[in-house]
């Protein structure tokens, strides 16, 4: 069987490093999942989603010159399984923008009464002479 990039295949995991997996594909080649490939969250730690032996399904992203094999249990899972779309309207970004405002003059507004209290502001009994 011959691997063609974009092709979805299945695979052994025979070895974890700290930036990668390395996986024997089923025609006896291996590949290497990048850490960046491996989940659509940031993995900070591959053995927390990989161990030695599991099987798994991979894309094949690059084949180059050399026979580097280059692969993605991200995009292998995101194709095949693909995620509803979000029912919440999404925002232009002028609303965004008047949100922020509007949210940081409150705690403007909010911190500068709080500061005004303790530093004897507003309404101070207390008068410099």
């Amino acid at each position: 069987m011959s691997l063609v990039v974009g092709a979805i295949v299945e695979g052994v995991v025979t070895g974890i490093t700290h930036f990668g997996a390395f996986i024997l594909l089923s025609n006896g080649e291996t590949g290497l999942v990048h850490i960046s490939e491996v989940a659509d969250t940031y993995v900070k730690d591959i053995n927390e989603h990989l161990q030695k032996k599991d099987n798994v399904k991979v894309k094949i992203l690059s084949i180059d010159g050399k026979g580097k094999i280059g692969l993605s249990i991200k995009q292998a899972s995101s194709n095949s399984e693909r995620r509803p779309q979000s029912k919440v309207p999404r925002m232009s970004f002028e609303d965004k923008l008047n949100k922020f405002m509007k949210d940081s003059d409150e705690r403007l507004q909010d911190l500068r009464r709080n500061t005004e209290s303790k530093r004897g502001g507003k309404g101070s009994p207390f008068k410099v002479v």
